[in-house]
């Protein structure tokens, strides 16, 4: 069986799905089998891996509302696959709020493709409800990008208040993966300092390799390519393949 894990941070612009699209892609490259889920209504994770939203005929929203079988909204692409996300993701929430067991509707989506894939990830929205509730309870651990900058830590609390009650009330196997500090900027203390406060926050959870502020990382979406491809050498693209080497290790 594979392992799920959601990449989740409440707060926006943290990297969240830059490391997701790029830790998909740099497994693949490893042999892994690793399927992307797209759980952002703004589907930036689609793009980012050369899906065109707009051309898709079934996306995540239509599997977990509408029952249709995840095989027919996959895509495969030469990076890993991807279960596409679109526009109207964003009411999903509104339709769920009166579901039976609503929580757990991507969980049941996923289900089935668990023994397909060696990993999953969750793309989950940059905020705390009911879409990302969906996401910590289809997951078995959470991977949490942090930016090395000076807000990194505000708002983790809420984060961890949230993980703690779903782990009592709805998941107990989800644990924390591992923390990806990322926007490392090793030319200031600073960077250094929050890097050093995360890892006293969560010992033994950061993983050793840090994501610099990288110019190609920052093109690569506008090009619908991980940086993997887009620009190998880069120090983007070395930063996240040790990244998935780490993760590789750890599964």
């Amino acid at each position: 069986m594979g392992k799920i894990i959601a990449v989740v941070n409440q707060k926006g612009g943290v990297g969240k799905t830059t490391t997701a699209v790029n830790l998909t892609a740099a497994l693949h490259e490893l042999g892994l089998k690793v399927l992307l889920c797209d759980f952002d209504p703004q589907a930036n994770a689609t793009s980012g891996l050369g899906v065109d939203k707009r051309k898709i005929k079934y996306s995540i929203y239509d599997v977990t509302i509408n029952n249709i079988p995840l095989e027919q909204a996959v895509v495969h692409t030469k990076h890993g696959d991807v279960l596409p996300s679109a526009a109207d993701l964003a009411g999903a929430t509104v339709e769920l709020i009166n579901a039976e067991h609503r929580e757990r509707q991507l969980e049941k989506a996923l289900y089935r493709a668990k023994s397909q894939y060696d990993v999953i990830f969750i793309d989950c929205p940059p905020s705390l409800e009911l879409l990302t509730l969906n996401g910590l309870c289809a997951a078995d651990s959470i991977l949490i990008p942090v930016q090395c900058e000076y807000y990194a830590l505000e708002g983790l609390s809420d984060l961890m208040n949230t993980l703690r009650m779903v782990k009592r009330k709805l998941n107990p196997r989800l644990e924390i993966f591992g923390v990806a500090l990322t926007m490392f900027d090793g030319r200031t203390n600073f960077s250094t300092q929050v890097a050093q406060e995360v890892r006293r926050h969560f010992p033994g959870k950061v993983f050793a390799t840090v994501i610099p502020r990288n110019i190609r990382l920052a093109e690569a979406p506008s090009h619908g390519l991980p940086v993997t491809a887009y620009d190998k050498y880069s120090r983007g693209a070395k930063a996240y393949k040790a990244m998935a080497e780490e993760i590789k290790d750890k599964l």
